[in-house]
């Protein structure tokens, strides 16, 4: 990547603590580059009116606006058709909906929901409440010590009696990359479905939901450029169109009575209320931005960057690396010795690096882990070897100074 992808985004050319901004915090959300930016301020500029309802020129511009993001994203991760994207505020969101309409559909006592330890909480607690909900049964495919699952253990989880085979396709902390094309092989031999959780692949790699033969996935845009409060789930039409609605009110509707109603064709039954229409365009910016450069070329500077971190981090004297040595994505997680997370982070932002630091919204992992809280730093298309260089600089200071210290 070349200088000209970041001076594309505003954000990057600030100083934080009188120091330039070096963003390491890709993986919680990306920044906006001023395509997206200028898409939204058009929108509410020349286009804001509601979607589906009127017919005057204001309502026709923005239905087309919003209707031509769904196409977008359909394009983007190659779906059938538009009927099979719904918008939705977001990979939480749709999880959700898949869990509470189909998952309590299908499943009842003695049935299986199969996920993994290291799933972020969208993709654990839905399935949680829908288990309990109908007497489901969670099972967990086992963690490998260097944090990657074998399908090998996939085999072993997966019976006749699971229903449903929840994953990410990129876990947000270890990194790893599960083989989700096999792991769906896998789960229709057995009559499941499997559920992929894309917060951390879409924006990262390349996607095919149809080469990959999953049945849903789930989608941010807020970690793709977008902005946030908007997302999207991919179904297949057939498992779609026999899912209820979870959400009711205007425009989902197609006729209302007194006592009962029924509801819209695919894929507006699920999009109750005035949507989230500016996100939308937005969405869409975001995903012409990325194609014009090539999910295949930031797939590759990714790959070299993490690379290079990891070698770089593997330089620095006690430091704790977490999660396969090699990666496909650009997302590093680990501890500094003895020093607390929260103070590596506070030291670090302190020199204009930002990075994450907790439990990451996976607190299941860390157990696994024995830690109670990790650092992260995730990369995207716009950072450099020199940020890393910093980043790595800055650790080796905070790791003296608390050295010193105690």
């Amino acid at each position: 990547m070349n200088a000209s992808i970041r001076e594309q985004f505003p954000i990057l050319q600030q100083e934080i603590n009188g120091h330039p901004l070096v963003y390491l915090d890709n993986a919680a959300t990306s920044q906006k580059p001023r395509a997206v930016i200028d898409a939204v301020k058009h929108y509410y500029e020349w286009e804001n009116a509601n979607v589906h309802r009127g017919v005057h020129t204001l309502g026709s511009r923005a239905t087309d606006a919003y209707e031509g993001a769904r196409e977008k994203v359909a394009r983007f991760i190659n779906a059938k058709s538009t009927e099979e994207i719904i918008f939705t505020r977001g990979t939480t969101t749709a999880l959700n909906l898949v869990a509470s309409s189909y998952a309590r559909s299908v499943c009842g006592p003695g049935d299986e929901i199969v996920l993994t330890e290291m799933e972020h909480h969208s993709n654990l607690i839905p399935w949680q409440q829908a288990a309990l909900a109908v007497g489901a049964t969670l099972k967990y495919i086992p963690i490998q010590a260097d944090g990657s699952i074998t399908l090998e253990d996939v085999e072993k989880t997966v019976t006749d009696r699971t229903k449903v085979v929840a994953i990410a396709y990129v876990s947000n902390v270890m990194g790893v990359v599960h083989p989700v094309k096999e792991i769906a092989e896998i789960a229709h031999r057995h009559g499941a479905v499997i559920v992929v959780d894309g917060a951390q692949s879409t924006p990262h790699m390349k996607v095919d939901v149809r080469d990959l033969d999953c049945d849903f996935y789930a989608l941010s845009g807020h970690k793709m450029c977008a902005p946030t409060g908007i997302g999207a789930l991919y179904g297949k039409k057939e498992l779609l169109e026999k899912m209820e609605p979870i959400e009711f009110g205007g425009e989902m509707i197609n006729d209302v009575g007194l006592y009962e109603s029924n509801w819209k064709e695919l894929p507006w039954k699920f999009e109750g209320g005035t949507p989230i229409i500016s996100g939308a365009v937005g969405l869409g910016a975001a995903i012409d931005f990325l194609e014009e450069i090539g999910m295949d070329e930031i797939a590759r500077h990714e790959s070299r960057l993490a690379k290079y971190a990891m070698d770089r981090l593997s330089e620095i004297e006690g430091i704790s690396l977490y999660g396969p040595r090699e990666r496909e994505v650009g997302l590093v997680t680990f501890n500094l010795g003895d020093v607390h997370p929260h103070d590596v982070a506070t030291v670090l932002d302190a020199q204009g690096i930002a990075i994450r630091a907790g439990h990451h919204c996976c607190q299941p992992l860390m157990r696994w882990l024995k830690v109670s809280s990790t650092a992260r730093a995730s990369f995207y298309l716009y950072n450099t070897e020199e940020e890393v260089d910093l980043l790595v600089s800055a650790l080796i200071q905070t790791k003296e100074y608390f050295g010193d210290a105690t």
